[in-house]
């Protein structure tokens, strides 16, 4: 089964849901704000797609959180995806081999 990570009002999650919809394949869909992750998995995460690909610099909690200035290392961001999920790009999709990052239907298309 295919897990997908992420909020509802996120436009690249939702997109990534209505594929595999369309596509007929089972997903379970995690809501991070409902059902934060723990440490252990964003580490995982961040081992498999890389830190950089996973920690979202641009996004709203970045700018509002100030994290900029502070020039984080791998580290640094890492400890920060812990404390506040929402930090992480998304969505990250999980399978039993494979973890992927953003919004790629090509690489979508090679889990189903």
């Amino acid at each position: 089964m295919i897990k997908i990570y992420g909020i509802k009002t996120c436009g690249s999650v939702r997109k990534a849901l209505s594929f595999f919809k369309e596509n007929n394949v089972e997903i379970e869909f995690i809501d991070i704000k409902k059902t934060p992750i723990e440490c252990e998995k964003l580490t995982t995460f961040a081992k498999e797609v890389g830190i950089d690909k996973l920690f979202n610099n641009r996004g709203t909690k970045y700018r509002q959180l100030k994290l900029k200035d502070l020039n984080l290392d791998d580290d640094g961001k890492l400890q920060w995806l812990c404390k506040e999920n929402m930090l992480m790009k998304r969505p990250v999709i999980e399978t039993s081999t494979k973890v992927l990052c953003g919004v790629d239907e090509d690489l979508w298309k090679s889990l189903i």
